[in-house]
């Protein structure tokens, strides 16, 4: 076989997968799982799909108990242990968040709501675990579960509590202390707004700078 078969031979191959992955039922397997007796979720389900000839796993999270779906014997004993690990990573994460809901409440002097939505308005600094999220509107901070990029395969994955508020991000492991935690991330975000305004000053300071050296009056260019 010369080098311009071999080339048409891969193509082929890689046609092939590609449409066995898009339609061969028989090569891939889900099972959902549901749980439930969480605090602020209520009711999570998790969907592993699977696929035996790609040897891939991916898993959604959704809000609500949804209804199992049927899968292979071999599929679910795959997905046992990923299951229970995934299980009890959402029901540690589920139980800290609640635990935080008092302490923002008394940091925000104010309304919290639970954020359920899948798109939340700030950018966290690590994959969100679940879609739910503790906010305190008029401090605009949010606060959620994140985990770190680890395959299920590997165990249960890291997990902690992110803080975000505006361009300030934190995240604290899932057993530190609430009050803590929020007394650290104050400082931190008050120690970045006065940075901010610092640079702002030194900015308007080097705008005053260069209209004086071109003998401009800064109050009448600006």
């Amino acid at each position: 076989m010369d080098e311009h078969e071999r080339q048409g031979q891969k193509q082929e191959d890689a046609e092939e997968l590609l449409r066995r992955a898009l339609i061969d039922a028989e090569r891939s397997a889900a099972v959902a799982l549901r749980v439930e007796g969480l605090a602020l979720a209520h009711a999570l389900t998790v969907v592993f799909h699977g696929r035996s000839d790609l040897g891939t796993v991916q898993t959604y999270v959704a809000n609500g108990g949804h209804g199992a779906a049927e899968s292979l014997t071999e599929a679910e004993a795959l997905y046992a242990d990923q299951a229970r690990a995934l299980r009890d990573a959402l029901t540690a994460a589920d139980t800290v968040l609640a635990v935080w809901r008092e302490p923002l409440e008394e940091l925000a002097e104010g309304e919290v709501t639970v954020d359920r939505s899948v798109d939340l308005q700030v950018r966290l600094p690590a994959h969100r675990l679940m879609p739910v999220a503790l906010v305190a509107p008029e401090r605009h901070l949010t606060i959620a579960p994140v985990c770190g990029a680890r395959t299920l395969a590997e165990g249960r994955p890291p997990l902690g509590i992110a803080c975000a508020q505006q361009d300030v991000t934190h995240v604290y492991p899932l057993p530190d202390d609430p009050e803590r935690c929020l007394e650290d991330f104050a400082q931190r975000a008050a120690e970045h707004a006065r940075e901010l305004a610092g640079r702002i000053e030194r900015q308007e300071q080097n705008v005053r700078r260069f209209l004086e050296l071109n003998g401009e009056d800064f109050h009448e260019a600006g």
